[in-house]
């Protein structure tokens, strides 16, 4: 349908706030403002009720540090070659001296900050964790961090606030190795009893909160965290944020943890979803969302707020840890009609939910534009007047304000090992890759390789039933040149 403004002043004069609100693993069927699942998401429904519902956007990799990274720098993850999924130990990522999105919104005179999930790597590869972090989200563009260190299924097992462990006592240091494990620390593997979250494949190494991680760690007990408290001490420091920061003009990064495994949501959570608990932390999640709009329309800052939400990938049932996802899910759909998931080159993988609001400026509705979260560094750029500095981003700031239905001609999306897809209009396509079928570790997803190339309608069929390749030939050969001079360019 068409969209428009519904003001008639030019966005291009305002400094309104902006807060992404970033998800993980969470899928198009998850949200059920897209009437594909079973799930009722009212928090997250209200931005969609109250802005543009996108139905054809994209994260750019269907695992989390390479979207994330996308998401923050406008730039495709495979042109950086260590842009795949991190340990919690691993280096900075991001260049500290290349162009950011929070970057972009402090030189237009924004504070900014970031609250959550991080998982794009601290430090220089050889991290001590009781001494100050120089390296980190402070360094690339943000002047406020409150994070994870990596993740909530991996060591350390802390929280890290400009730069510095939360509540760490220096005669307890923190050690952390990916290698082998601290003499005398228990881990799930040789210590099962101590667990109240069991692992289904990996995750059987160091315990924190009953919970056995990737990783080995020793140290660090009065910085623990419990995972059961996350959402709400996320949810404290995104709103503590906003607050500080209400008389000018703020970016808040607020990049939710859930329903990443281990999935352990607050006791207020818990069996309310019928599903588990990676129903249960999707309501939490939603909770989280709805709080903080309320917070927004009590300072009266939701008519001058972009709010944006999204997901890093797509979804997935059984991810590390026995909590009976597969068996409860039931009739809930999380790919929604995709194929796929997260890992996986199949549609689902990087296909997600992405809504925007900007409450009185944008006239609600639904856009089918092609749009990638790579493309917010430089629609941004437009709206500051200034020059875009990653030519993977695309100017599309009047698609995301409601002006335009014109969106990307293609896109390109990543799955496992750096394996890439292709999409262009309505068809997609998956040249060919070496690889099993299935994930290899124990996940129950599709990866997408084949020696054969893949080519799917999504208009026609976006469940990706039907390959086409052979029946279009031309339309595959003239796709897979496109492909490569996409890659090829620098």
């Amino acid at each position: 349908m068409g969209l428009s403004l519904s003001c008639t002043s030019s966005i291009e004069t305002e400094k309104p706030n902006v807060v992404i609100i970033y998800t993980d693993d969470l899928g198009i069927g998850d949200v059920s403002s897209y009437q594909m699942g079973q799930l009722k998401t009212p928090g997250i429904d209200r931005l969609a009720d109250e802005g543009i519902r996108f139905d054809n956007a994209y994260a750019t990799s269907a695992t989390c540090t390479p979207s994330r990274y996308s998401l923050l720098t406008g730039e495709y993850p495979w042109r950086n070659k260590r842009a795949a999924v991190l340990q919690g130990n691993a280096a900075l990522l991001i260049d500290p001296s290349a162009p950011t999105l929070p970057k972009l919104f402090k030189e237009n005179g924004y504070s900014t900050g970031v609250v959550g999930k991080w998982h794009l790597g601290l430090g220089d590869g050889n991290i001590n964790w009781n001494t100050h972090i120089d390296l980190g989200p402070n360094k690339v563009g943000f002047d406020y961090s409150y994070i994870m260190a990596a993740t909530n299924d991996r060591v350390p097992t802390v929280y890290v606030q400009n730069g510095d462990v939360v509540d760490l006592d220096k005669n307890d240091p923190i050690m952390v190795d990916y290698r082998q494990n601290f003499e005398g620390e228990p881990t799930g593997k040789e210590n099962p009893e101590l667990l109240k979250v069991h692992p289904s494949h990996g995750h059987n190494m160091s315990i924190t909160n009953g919970i056995s991680r990737i990783g080995f760690m020793k140290g660090g007990q009065s910085a623990l965290w419990v995972d059961e408290d996350m959402a709400d001490t996320f949810l404290v420091r995104a709103k503590q944020f906003v607050k500080k920061h209400k008389d000018k003009p703020f970016f808040l990064y607020y990049a939710l943890h859930q329903p990443h495994v281990p999935r352990v949501p607050h006791p207020r959570f818990a069996g309310k979803s019928g599903m588990g608990p990676r129903g249960d932390v999707i309501l939490e999640a939603d909770w989280c969302v709805d709080e903080f709009l309320k917070t927004l329309d009590e300072l009266g800052l939701s008519e001058n707020t972009i709010v944006i939400f999204s997901s890093d990938n797509g979804p997935v049932l059984d991810d590390g840890y026995h909590d009976q996802s597969p068996e409860l899910v039931g009739t809930h759909t999380p790919w929604g009609n995709l194929r796929g998931g997260k890992y996986s080159l199949y549609d689902a993988g990087t296909h997600v939910p992405f809504m925007l609001r900007w409450q009185g400026k944008i006239k609600p509705g639904v856009s089918d534009a092609l749009i990638s979260q790579i493309d917010l560094y430089a629609s941004f750029a437009t709206l500051f007047k200034t020059e875009n500095k990653r030519p993977d981003s695309q100017d599309l700031l009047n698609v995301l304000m409601g002006k335009s239905v014109k969106g990307r001609d293609h896109h390109i999306t990543e799955g496992l090992q750096g394996r890439l897809a292709f999409r262009e209009g309505d068809w997609v396509l998956i040249p060919p890759h070496k690889g099993g079928k299935k994930i290899s570790w124990g996940v129950d997803m599709e990866t997408g390789f084949s020696l054969r190339p893949q080519l799917y309608n999504l208009k026609d069929d976006p469940g990706q039933k039907m390959n086409l390749a052979e029946d279009y030939p031309e339309k595959t050969e003239q796709m897979m040149k496109i492909f490569e001079g996409i890659k090829s360019e620098n």
